[in-house]
């Protein structure tokens, strides 16, 4: 956390003035807001607060610090005795709810921070979640896990292509000598099942063939191609809701393999809200923002695109949500299991990560990619 001594020293004059707000607040990690004591009214937000609030600071400045986090009376006794002199800052641990009125309510356990600065007419509030560092273990429990069942899929695909190919060979060379055509239809079922075994084989092995096709290209285009195969499959009931920030820069990456990994999270979505389908009611959300300072895989990135998948169905049922991206793990009767599993592979291969939060009413699937020079690329 930083310490308030330091932010003290970063705001001086009257509140009234337009004051000066270093470049350094922009630069930190955890999100920061300045307030004036007497109406409580920000006068400024750092980039980090912008992106936890979904906000903008040009919307955020002027309105009252209270209207963040609704009615936290936590909250408003630390303010007060920071207000009163009591004391110069106040720590406490809480748990901070979305704005009043957002469409996706969420908590989020955090550490938070209302301290003094020398301007006496202004007030400090710092927070961050006290999960990140927890997250970011269980992310890389999770790669080493998944890699692990990637290099095991791969090994068995391998040992599995042999067999199937003397199998179906063997069913033909049978079906030609067979004297009575009407048991070609056994050997029919031999056939086909072993192609559908073939498939899924070359499916598992798919992502570690293909090199990558780097180029800088627009992640908004990208969505729509996969906004409109998805309508073009359930073209009623569906509602696919844009929420686009179109100052995002372009990204660094294989396009056909993000549009596959979104396309896939998208898909799997819709089929999973067909009782909404049904209703009317069924909806996606394509949400998209700028994150900054982020830590992905122990490794710092400045900006990253920030990627969100939502729908309102029903959620991942609770026996498998932490494995669901494991090879052929499926919430649904038919599904291959693969469709997860190739989006984290290919998500994977661009530095970035994949996480989900389900519940009944709101799955979201959550893609952070980092921005990164050409010559850094994979």
């Amino acid at each position: 956390m930083l310490s308030a001594g330091l932010l003290r020293n970063s705001f001086k004059g009257a509140a009234s003035a337009a004051p000066f707000f270093p470049t350094l607040l922009d630069q930190m990690p955890n999100a920061i807001v300045v307030f004036e004591a007497e109406n409580q009214q920000l006068v400024y937000v750092n980039p980090a607060a912008e992106s936890a609030l979904d906000l903008s600071r040009k919307s955020l400045e002027g309105q009252s610090v209270h209207n963040l986090f609704g009615d936290n009376q936590a909250i408003k006794r630390m303010i007060e005795e920071v207000k009163l002199g009591h004391v110069s800052a106040q720590r406490q641990e809480m748990v901070l709810h979305s704005l009043p009125g957002s469409i996706h309510q969420e908590s989020i356990p955090a550490h938070v921070v209302v301290a003094s600065l020398e301007d006496p007419t202004l007030i400090m509030m710092e927070w961050f979640p006290i999960d990140q560092q927890l997250r970011s273990e269980r992310d890389e429990r999770v790669t080493q896990q998944v890699e692990a069942n990637k290099q095991l899929m791969r090994n068995l695909a391998h040992e599995i292509k042999n067999p199937l190919g003397g199998i179906r060979g063997a069913a033909q060379l049978l079906e030609f000598e067979l004297p009575d055509k009407g048991l070609r239809e056994y050997t029919q079922v031999i056939i086909k099942e072993s192609d559908r075994l073939q498939n899924l084989v070359d499916r598992l092995l798919a992502p570690h063939r293909k090199a990558h096709a780097m180029e800088s290209f627009n992640v908004h285009e990208a969505l729509e191609r996969v906004r409109s195969l998805v309508l073009a499959e359930f073209p009623k009931g569906l509602k696919i809701i844009r929420n686009y920030d179109t100052s995002l820069p372009e990204v660094l990456g294989d396009r056909e393999q993000l549009i596959q990994a979104v396309l896939n999270i998208a898909h799997n979505a819709a089929q999973a809200l067909s009782e909404e389908i049904q209703q009317g009611i069924a909806q996606i959300e394509l949400k998209t923002r700028v994150a900054r300072s982020v830590t992905i895989s122990k490794h710092r990135y400045k900006m990253a695109m920030d990627l969100h998948v939502i729908d309102n169905g029903p959620g991942i049922p609770e026996d498998i949500r932490e494995r669901i991206f494991f090879p052929l793990v499926s919430g649904r009767d038919g599904g291959s299991g693969l469709g997860l599993t190739l989006a984290q592979t290919f998500v994977q291969q661009h530095q970035g990560f994949i996480a989900c939060d389900s519940r009944p009413g709101r799955t979201d699937f959550h893609i952070q990619i980092p921005y990164r020079r050409q010559e850094k690329a994979l």
